[in-house]
């Protein structure tokens, strides 16, 4: 049988090496039990269970001065219960031996107790089959030990391309040639967009929000289908968002001044209010860092169409400008440049300047691919 672990590794705390133990004590315990016969010993744990179990239900009334009836029929049950086991059950002479001690006229406590010693001297008999059930238990835990080692490792795999992915940046890069356009494009249109939901009515931005569900690369959240259609409907979706919210808080007396019926524009507009105050570019925007090349390009030709219709000439400039960054030759390796900067922690630039992160991204590839051959080589049973 092929090793699936090294040896300078095998000292109880390598999952694949323990699994490998677990399978050598899996078989030999499996050999036992065949030598010993399995249905032989499962037919003696089983006499043994029920034999306890009648000790159970009779011991307290077959004892002593007890009830008598339940005395002759527990004896019985014994007599009956031995006379039926198999001739060339393991142990039989035991139940045998129990028997004589039960068929007596009067049955005291330390006459089960001796009946339960001698049960207990079957455990010998038994232990083939005990040793092979815990043996097999053992072996499952030892496989879900490596499952487990196995997600741990994967994660670790993750991190540590991560970490040689952003480490191989070059931190000196001038990322300051994207990023001033995005950060120029996504200001332009944050205030734009909050120009317009300041001024416009809230019949007008709702709808150009519904409008947007055209395009997956604008992640506007849908309006409320109640709310889209009160102020569809309703006089009251005339006024800006923020004035709806503010009638939105008077008592129902006081609205009633306003609004035709009060309770129906709290019904719609109070219990959207997270979603109206949320309500922001954010959907619009780029982002730093930025998507990669061809995301970017796809999100900035669907928001040209949409920030068209929402801001000037001066802000769909701004964003095509934005969209002409991805074509050049540079724009990857100043992206990464960009990543390495924002998501890196001091610990992880220490890490990456002072460790072998790609000797151990290699330790961590071979830990993987040994416990993959574990799993392999010992299914599940």
């Amino acid at each position: 049988m092929k090793s699936t672990s090294n040896a300078a590794t095998d000292d109880g705390s390598d999952p694949a090496a323990r699994l490998e133990r677990a399978d050598v004590e899996r078989r030999t315990a499996a050999q036992k039990l065949e030598a010993a016969g399995e249905d032989s010993l499962r037919s003696l744990r089983d006499a043994r269970q029920r034999l306890h179990a009648l000790f159970r239900e009779y011991e307290e009334r077959a004892t002593g001065d007890g009830d008598f009836e339940a005395f002759i029929r527990f004896q019985e049950e014994i007599a009956t219960f031995v006379e039926e086991l198999p001739p060339d059950l393991p142990g039989r002479e035991t139940f045998e031996e129990i028997d004589d001690v039960l068929q007596r006229r009067r049955l005291r406590e330390k006459d089960f107790d001796k009946c339960r010693r001698l049960l207990a001297d079957l455990d010998d008999t038994l232990a083939p089959l005990d040793d092979h059930e815990a043996a097999v238990e053992a072996y499952g835990e030892a496989r879900s030990a490596v499952e487990r080692e196995r997600r741990s490792v994967r994660e670790e795999i993750d991190e540590l391309e991560r970490l040689a992915r952003l480490g191989a940046a070059d931190l000196d890069a001038p990322v300051e040639r994207i990023q001033a356009p995005v950060e120029d494009y996504d200001a332009a249109v944050t205030d734009a967009f909050a120009d317009f939901k300041g001024t416009a009515s809230a019949r007008t931005v709702l709808e150009f929000v519904a409008d947007t569900a055209p395009f997956p690369l604008v992640p506007f959240r849908e309006p409320p289908a109640d709310l889209l259609a009160y102020v569809r409907s309703n006089p009251a979706g005339e006024e800006t968002v923020e004035r709806l919210l503010t009638l939105a808080e008077h008592s129902p007396d006081k609205l009633d001044h306003y609004v035709d019926d009060a309770m129906e524009l709290k019904r719609n507009v109070a219990t959207q209010e997270t979603y109206l105050r949320r309500l922001d570019a954010e959907p619009l925007t780029v982002g730093w860092p930025p998507p990669d090349a061809a995301t970017l390009r796809w999100q900035a030709d669907e928001r040209i169409r949409v920030v068209d219709r929402l801001a000037d000439r001066e802000v769909v400039s701004a964003l095509r400008t934005v969209r002409e960054l991805t074509r050049r030759e540079d724009y990857e390796h100043l992206r990464d440049t960009a990543r390495a900067r924002e998501q890196l922690t001091d610990a992880e630039r220490e890490r990456i300047a002072t460790e072998d992160v790609a000797q151990q991204l290699q330790d961590a590839r071979d830990r993987r691919q040994r416990l993959n051959s574990a799993l392999e080589e010992y299914p599940e049973r």
